[in-house]
């Protein structure tokens, strides 16, 4: 005998968590607050260190940040490579998979060349070289270097072991597309090693929900670490220099991503930051893409964009599209080291910075820092290599502003193509909201329930011959 509507309506009004045994949830603490709590604590302990020389709490921080930054990086290796290869393959369940990934190329590629003009135009205006009190003795050899031999002989690995110890992520990009395309080749056959890879994926990404759930602490050991260390009267030095880099970003950001979401993708800008923002965040305070990178798949799946084209794009983007680290920032610093050094750069290097901007950007990798892309646009321009020591010190400061835009355009782009080829979700766009990382997780899980229980239904709908 069925329920009647009347018995049925008080099961129907409980709230979620409130059925029969389920536990009720204790509400948190929002996450951003928390990155907020733990931002000015970092300020507090790192001013109190450096203010009465307490070298145990120097040790401390150091320690607190190396680690956080030291798990997100103990996932970057096979995230990536199953990240990738899954992203390829997830491809063939796109209608015109070919045309998605060139307009993605195209628009990281459009996106790229706005941001290193601006970040030009914003160093020829504030000549941020200029009296800084900074002279080529105060530079120091960089050890780690970028050429553009090594670059592209550097892609291809010896073998398949080192670029994971290593960490070449460019490497294991390369190993991973080469495996996506082959397995896209076999069909059938390989099956088996893509549901493996699936599954190996879904493991990182939550062991790594785990570490991203850390940030709060370890945004204490960073921030203070960087002020201990650094010290307010060193980036007094590099004032013009750091505003420069933050004002560059903040115009693409908020300015030119705002711009193309309602012109050319034609949906509201305030509704994409409000979706986007627990990426946004949370690559401020981590500064690196990779480690941040599911979330911003997430995010970006809530935002309206198919998950078969998300998990090919994030990804993609991830580990080659870097505004900030690629574009704003080496254009920048070029002019900056060029202004220390006393060396003219004319309208062919400048054409030069933002060619090394558009097809260089790989070189950096998704990671924390932009040492590599900086010394591969110095040693293109012929610039001192010892410039890249001025800025080793204050590159912390820099980099959390950087990565935020580099994630905020990992978003940006699949959100425009999509909405371009008439693929994006206006309604899921419409409705995203700025909730905590925390319930990103939550609301995946429910995305795969539900898409196991359609399946289930389709299954079962299907007759079964004797």
């Amino acid at each position: 005998m069925s329920a009647s509507p009347a018995s049925a309506a008080p099961e129907a009004e409980q709230p979620a968590g409130s059925g029969p045994g389920s536990r009720p949830r204790i509400p948190g603490v929002p996450f951003w607050i928390q990155i907020v709590a733990g931002l000015v604590l970092g300020v507090l302990l790192g001013w109190l260190a450096r203010s009465q020389d307490l070298g145990w709490l120097v040790t401390t921080l150091d320690e607190i940040g190396s680690l956080f930054v030291q798990l997100l990086k103990l996932a970057v290796a096979p995230l990536v490579f199953f990240a990738i290869l899954v992203s390829i393959t997830n491809l063939r369940q796109v209608n015109n998979a070919a045309r998605l990934a060139t307009r993605t190329l195209l628009w990281f590629m459009i996106t790229s060349l706005i941001a290193v003009a601006i970040g030009l135009a914003i160093g020829l205006i504030t000549n941020p070289g200029s009296g800084t009190g900074l002279t080529p003795k105060d530079g120091a050899l960089s050890e780690t270097k970028g050429s553009w031999i090594d670059f592209l002989t550097g892609i291809v690995p010896d073998n398949v072991i080192t670029p994971f110890t290593e960490l070449n992520v460019l490497q294991i990009v390369f190993m991973a597309a080469v495996a996506g395309i082959a397995a896209l080749k076999l069909g059938e056959k390989a099956k088996p090693i893509l549901t493996f890879s699936q599954a190996v994926l879904e493991l990182l990404q939550k062991a790594l929900w785990w570490v991203i759930r850390l940030a709060p602490i370890g945004t204490v050991g960073l921030i203070g670490y960087a002020i201990a260390d650094y010290g307010w009267d060193l980036i007094g030095k590099y004032a013009t220099f750091t505003a420069d880099v933050y004002i560059g970003c903040a115009l693409v950001m908020f300015g030119v991503y705002p711009l193309l979401l309602a012109t050319v993708a034609k949906v509201s800008p305030l509704q994409f930051f409000k979706g986007a923002w627990p990426a946004i965040q949370l690559a401020f305070v981590s500064r690196s893409s990779v480690g941040t990178m599911p979330v911003t798949q997430r995010v970006t799946e809530r935002l309206g964009v198919p998950k078969e084209y998300a998990s090919f794009a994030v990804p993609f983007g991830a580990t080659t599209k870097m505004d900030g680290c690629a574009a704003i920032y080496p254009a920048l610093a070029a002019i900056f080291i060029a202004q220390i050094f006393d060396v003219q750069l004319g309208v062919g290097d400048y054409l030069l910075i933002a060619f090394v901007s558009v097809i260089g950007s790989a070189a950096t990798a998704g990671l924390t820092g932009a040492t590599v892309m900086l010394t591969l646009t110095l040693s293109t321009l012929g610039l001192p290599l010892e410039g890249v020591g001025l800025l080793m010190a204050i590159d912390p400061i820099l980099d959390m502003m950087r990565t935020a835009t580099n994630v905020a355009g990992q978003a940006l782009v699949p959100v425009i193509v999509a909405a371009r080829e008439k693929i994006l979700d206006h309604d899921a766009y419409a409705t995203a909201s700025a909730s905590p990382i925390d319930s990103l997780d939550d609301e995946a899980g429910r995305r795969d329930e539900d898409r196991d229980a359609d399946r289930d239904e389709v299954r079962d709908a299907v007759p079964v011959t004797a």
